[in-house]
């Protein structure tokens, strides 16, 4: 089976990190350190992914993608 890769957001919060999939409605994580949250939403993904399939719905391909943009000044 190819490797699909999906575009995660990661976010710290005032207490934990946070993470979703913009491609994944639904597939979110947290955790307390920032290892913590990637590992998470790893198996977030790989369980909202079979979740699909036990249901019968498609997988949604990746269309997002994550660039830095740099602001001078900002």
């Amino acid at each position: 089976m190819p490797k699909v890769r999906y575009a995660v957001v990661f976010e710290k919060g005032d207490n934990n990190y946070a993470a979703y999939v913009p491609d994944l409605p639904g597939c979110v994580s947290t955790g307390k350190t920032r290892e913590d949250v990637e590992r998470n939403i790893r198996e977030a993904v790989a369980f909202h992914i079979e979740g699909l399939g036990l249901t019968g719905q498609p997988v949604p391909a990746p269309t997002a993608w994550v660039e830095e943009v740099e602001i001078a000044g900002a």
